[in-house]
């Protein structure tokens, strides 16, 4: 059976990973995965990432805890297969009053939203974290 959002799954598997205070999570490895990790790590939202290599590529992210407590408070899934949210530089939205960061698929690359801003490029929002 194939996957059909590969994104939701890597979101989903940090989400539980974190409720369940494991310190690594690995998952099957894409251009995509290994941009908004690296978005993830630019952000401070997790210690590191890296890329197994195989068969089947595996993408391992290292948690971020403090204090005993999940440094990711939420993270969401914005744009789906079935609804794609995309916004222009100056539509791009703020989470938590500029705390969160939105993670974008642009011309430029995978970057956050305060890069697209700095850039003037606006792109596909793949999910929001804070």
């Amino acid at each position: 059976m194939t996957m059909q959002d590969p994104l939701a799954d890597m979101l989903t598997r940090i989400r539980n990973a974190q409720q369940a205070k494991i310190g690594e999570v690995s998952m099957p490895s894409s251009r995509i995965k290994m941009g908004v990790a690296g978005v993830l790590k630019e952000e401070g939202y997790i210690d590191e990432y890296s890329l197994t290599e195989g068969d089947k590529p595996q993408l391992k992210i290292k948690l971020k805890y403090y204090r005993g407590k999940a440094v990711i408070e939420n993270i969401k899934r914005i744009s789906r297969p079935g609804l794609r949210q995309y916004r222009s530089s100056h539509d791009i939205p703020t989470i938590k009053g500029g705390l969160g960061v939105v993670i974008l698929s642009t011309n430029k690359g995978v970057i956050s939203d305060k890069a697209a801003r700095a850039a003037g490029v606006g792109g596909e929002l793949i999910c929001s974290v804070f």
